[in-house]
């Protein structure tokens, strides 16, 4: 009986587990038609979480992005249902912005028809794309459940209707394909734009200040005139596929009335556009758009088009109110379009480029971000390396007491190494407040910036406890405080590599490398050549020992002059660094 017992209890427990590891991974497709989980208890009454849309309407192709959000859940199953019959099959098929939390399911033999979580972490948003059937001639309405604890769940959500029109819309997600032959503009532009009237007539953006469309290839390009109740708009760029701006409120992307001009198969699509939060740019109908032109010459794309300043009903923006000004471009393939190559080219301030004109530039790297970038090259290219030599080579040069009765080379070192923390620390926060959190497009940089940090701050902690000279314990904090200063050099060294590629400071590729492996040799070469010359006249100093003859007179003469040449190389040592400081900091500057 035993066996029997044992493997009833063992079926029972697998029953128990069933559910709970499809609630956990998301494989729901049996869920598919009631949207009911198998947990056994009964869903809750009131929804607390919501469905948005970033339209009311959509026309066969579209494609729609769906946002679920509100208090944090573990899983949740979503379905797009004809709004007249929701007991119906589900309708379209979905596309995934963030795999690693939503998967795609197969439900009614359709796949792709539903989306579910992928694992059980707590969630407060998630973010989806609905793509249209062409065939779809009736409203639709999104459902979701949500599942917040095993026993606390809410069943069919239902979202804002989403109605149909009967005119072909050209909208893009992240897999949308530009095909429609009558989106393209009609006429080519005979020359290339020209920016003599920029400041007279012209509202201008340029990049770099100052650059001629007409003769620099890789000279970004944007100019308004208003003529009347419109407002003709020139764009110019390197044609590596695409070239949009936008208008927005602020200087992060999202809720922003954006304008693309896109290459493929020799020719271009122009489109108004708009982005919902951090995702990619829904096109729209060129309808609003007249006097559509373009140009491809010589790696080059330009277009132009001329828009009402005024477009009631529209999702947009009245030109004639101020807005921080995007420029941005990257790849495409196939009609795809893929995030920006580099850091957009953004305004510092708002801008009415309807009123006076202007001749403006932008900054591809924001504010907050130059600072942290400059003062953690400050940090570690100077008052830091500096700090180190001087603990390392020269506690005989200035051995004498300098203030509160230390000896000079110690209050030195200290004030170097106070420096050093306190410019890591100001520059560790600056990216947290540009960014309001932390960045998850940054790679291992910010994990290595916050060890740095830590270590940063430890470092000063542990010399506060420095036992005396002679104390038995020094051996150890001396090693600890080495080898703890020595891992923090190596972390924020390999931490400023990693954050030079990233497209907030937008550096100059190879260069940026090449200098700062310059700057690493220099380091250690100094640090060598000062190690060989301690050991030379260590070497000496045992010589004139063992012959006994003017040991004093020698003794003094051989120190004097090893001080003199250590001397010498911290002064080569400094002006070097301030040479390399002066290039970094130089290159941040322009961007």
């Amino acid at each position: 009986m035993i066996v029997p017992e044992f493997t009833l209890g063992i079926w029972i427990l697998l029953q128990l587990i069933n559910p709970v590891a499809n609630y956990a991974n998301g494989k729901v497709m049996e869920a598919c038609h009631t949207m009911v989980p198998g947990h056994g208890y009964p869903p809750q009454s009131d929804p607390v979480h919501k469905i948005t849309l970033n339209q009311t309407t959509f026309l066969p192709g579209d494609t729609v992005t769906v946002t679920l959000s509100g208090p944090r859940f573990k899983g949740f199953l979503i379905e797009a249902r004809n709004a007249e019959d929701l007991k119906s099959s589900s309708i379209g098929s979905f596309s995934l912005f963030d795999e690693e939390e939503c998967q795609l399911l197969t439900c009614d033999h359709k796949e792709g028809s539903a989306v579910s979580h992928t694992n059980p972490s707590k969630k407060t948003q998630i973010e989806v794309y609905w793509n249209a059937p062409d065939t779809a001639n009736h409203s639709i309405q999104f459902l979701a459940t949500v599942v917040e604890k095993y026993k606390i769940y809410w069943v069919k959500i239902l979202s804002p209707v989403l109605f149909p029109l009967n005119a072909h819309a050209f909208t893009m997600s992240q897999t949308t394909k530009v095909s429609s032959p009558t989106s393209s503009p009609s006429t080519n532009l005979k020359k290339s734009f020209s920016a003599l009237d920029c400041g007279e007539k012209k509202f201008c953006v340029r990049n770099p200040v100052n650059c001629d469309p007409e003769n620099e290839y890789h000279c970004f390009f944007l100019s308004f005139e208003r003529k009347n109740h419109s407002v003709l708009i020139e764009m110019s760029g390197p044609n590596e596929g695409y070239l949009s701006f936008a208008l927005s409120h602020d200087q992060w992307m999202g809720d922003d009335d954006g304008y693309i001009c896109i290459h493929e198969d020799e020719t271009v699509h122009i489109h108004p556009s708009y982005v919902v939060g951090r995702s990619h740019p829904v096109l729209e109908s060129s309808a609003t758009l007249e006097a559509m032109a373009w140009r491809l010459t010589d790696g080059v794309i330009q277009c132009s088009f001329r828009r009402n300043i005024s477009l009631p009903g529209s999702k947009r923006f009245d030109l004639d109110q101020k807005y921080y000004i995007f420029l941005a471009n990257g790849a495409t393939n196939n009609g795809q379009i893929y995030k920006h190559s580099e850091h957009p080219l953004i305004t510092s301030e708002k801008h009415d480029v309807t009123d006076h004109p202007k001749n403006i530039g932008g900054s591809r790297s924001p504010l907050l971000l130059k600072f942290h970038g400059a003062l953690m090259f400050v940090a570690w290219m100077t008052t830091g390396s500096i700090g180190v030599l001087v603990a390392r080579f020269f506690k005989p040069v200035w051995p004498k007491a300098f203030l509160f009765g230390e000896a000079a080379w110690f209050q030195i070192h200290r004030f170097l190494m106070f420096c050093t923390s306190g410019l890591t620390t100001v520059g560790f926060v600056l990216p947290f407040i540009y960014r309001k959190g932390w960045s998850k497009e940054a790679g291992y940089h910010p994990y290595l910036g916050c060890v740095v940090m830590m270590l940063a701050v430890l470092q000063p902690l542990l010399a506060v406890f420095r036992p005396p000279s002679h104390d038995p314990r020094r051996q150890i904090f001396n090693w600890t405080h080495w080898g703890t200063g020595t891992a923090t050099r190596i972390l924020a060294v390999a931490a400023i590599f990693l954050g030079m590629d990233l497209p907030g400071l937008n550096l100059a590729s190879p260069v940026k490398t090449y200098a700062m492996i310059g700057f690493v040799a220099w380091h250690v070469g100094t640090e060598i050549l000062l190690e060989i010359h301690a050991y030379r006249l260590t070497r000496k100093v045992e010589i004139l020992e063992d012959d006994r003859i003017q040991i004093l007179q020698s003794f003094t003469a051989a120190e004097a002059e090893g001080h003199t040449f250590k001397k010498v190389v911290l002064v080569i040592y400094f002006c070097g660094n301030v040479a390399f400081l002066f290039t970094f900091l130089t290159a941040i500057g322009r961007q």
